[in-house]
């Protein structure tokens, strides 16, 4: 399977499992119509029309895309990883019981793990399987 190149900070994310720090993302105060893809891979992952404000610093969805993420409990049984069903891309954590949404699920995404395609984009997105 061929990947998209990562720079170093986009590795320490999405192949070493590390997180962002809060804030400092470019998708978490960002609210355009589109499409959020895996960085590494180009796999749909998330509506903007799911987005909202969590006010936790990184990008929230409160839905993915069909068949597009697995979750994964991490080893300290707490938290429960997110990650492309495609190629397994860390993307961040999921969150239930919180009350943010009527689906009460935050998806709390790395930015550096998503790219964002416009809706006004007509290229197809690219997926590998």
């Amino acid at each position: 399977m061929t990947y998209n190149n990562l720079n170093e900070d986009e590795k320490k994310i999405i192949e070493d499992g590390g997180t962002e720090a809060p804030f400092g993302g470019v998708y978490d105060n960002f609210y355009e119509e589109g499409t959020f893809i895996c960085r590494r891979c180009n796999s749909p992952l998330f509506s903007s029309k799911n987005k909202f404000d969590a006010g936790c610093g990184w990008p929230a969805f409160d839905e993915n895309l069909p068949k597009a993420v697995k979750r994964i409990p991490d080893a300290d049984g707490t938290r429960t990883e997110i990650q492309c069903v495609n190629c397994g891309a860390h993307l961040g954590h999921v969150f239930e019981g919180e009350h943010f949404t009527k689906s009460d699920i935050r998806h709390c995404v790395n930015s550096l793990s998503i790219r964002f395609i416009p809706k006004e984009d007509k290229r197809p997105i690219i997926k590998h399987e």
